[in-house]
């Protein structure tokens, strides 16, 4: 495994991270939830991604049980706070209210007495900024919280939060948007503010939801049994990738693939490593297996001839525009 640091803060996480949106608490067992994270654990990533809506919370109860035990100075652990998790008019948002309960019960759920790095889920628009960054403020200074990051931000919002975060003496590090061969909507705007600003991005759906596996072919049925065939794991997400067009560009990247002695996932994951903004890719799984297939892409470099010949075949398909950034069928 390979490390890199977290914007311009001191903290360094694995280049692959372990996510749990889809699986834990929801798609997965939990037998085999605690399975993946062993694998994790044992493949070298020490950095862990989960929110509080994943599962309806579920997804931190299954990862705090999972990483009980470790050695808690020997990992990031990282949660998210916005989407509803609860059914009263304050269960959702950046409010004071709502921020202040919600790192407790994710602390709770999480069992630790702090995370690393807490983020925000998305931009509320219906809370003064002010308020959420002096409400982060306050969870980082009571030692809640080492770093505070956010997910799915525009640059312009990115610029006004480091503002404020500066002002209140805490750290601004991270952004977590959707970035893939396919949907590489960050590169124009909130990737330069976010260099400018030392702010790292970590990616989630390195690999398209799984298209980019190779797994879905053009002109035929999903595989029975995966992501797109299961609405608890994302079937309605993944359906902007399952057309001909993009399946069949994506078949011609295998080639690509073996020619780099790489497997289609770690290729998808090694191409957004690529990036010197991204500190690390998060992979989820439902196996073991996968987890040390897709760790093999940390520290992989590939040439330029060879990224050259990815662009050339997904160009045709691949989304780059700015404003679909926090696109409202994006998924949490």
């Amino acid at each position: 495994m390979e490390f890199r640091h977290l914007g311009r803060s001191g903290l360094m996480v694995s280049e692959i991270s372990y996510g749990n949106w889809i699986t834990h608490g929801s798609q997965v067992e939990e037998e085999a939830a605690l399975a993946c994270v062993r694998a994790a654990l044992d493949t070298g990533i020490t950095t862990f991604d989960t929110a509080d809506v994943y599962a309806g919370t579920r997804a931190e109860t299954v990862l705090g049980k999972a990483l009980a035990g470790e050695r808690r100075e020997g990992l990031e652990i990282f949660t998210k706070v916005f989407w509803p998790t609860g059914p009263g008019r304050n269960d959702r948002g950046l409010s004071r209210k709502h921020i202040m309960e919600s790192i407790n019960g994710s602390l709770r759920r999480l069992q630790t007495d702090y995370v690393d790095l807490y983020q925000a889920h998305r931009y509320d628009y219906s809370t003064p900024l002010e308020e959420t960054m002096e409400a982060f403020a306050d969870v980082v200074h009571a030692g809640k919280a080492h770093y505070i990051g956010v997910s799915e931000w525009k640059a312009s919002q990115l610029r006004e939060a480091h503002a404020l975060a500066r002002e209140l003496r805490i750290p601004l590090v991270s952004n977590q948007p959707q970035y893939s061969m396919l949907w590489r909507v960050i590169e124009a705007e909130v990737v330069p503010a976010s260099e400018e600003l030392g702010i790292s991005q970590i990616v989630w759906s390195p690999m398209a939801q799984g298209v980019l596996s190779g797994k879905y072919l053009p002109g035929q049925p999903p595989p029975a049994g995966s992501r797109a065939t299961d609405e608890k794991s994302g079937a309605n997400f993944i359906a902007q990738w399952l057309n001909d067009e993009v399946l069949t560009r994506v078949q011609q990247l295998k080639p690509l693939a073996e020619q780099a002695g790489l497997t289609m996932p770690q290729l998808a994951v090694a191409w957004v490593l690529q990036n010197p903004n991204v500190a690390s890719a998060i992979i989820g799984a439902s196996r073991p297996d996968q987890v040390h297939d897709n760790v093999k892409a940390a520290g992989v470099t590939l040439e330029a001839d060879l990224l050259k010949a990815i662009d050339d075949i997904v160009a045709p398909v691949t989304e780059r525009d700015p404003g679909k950034t926090e696109s409202p069928a994006q998924r949490p």
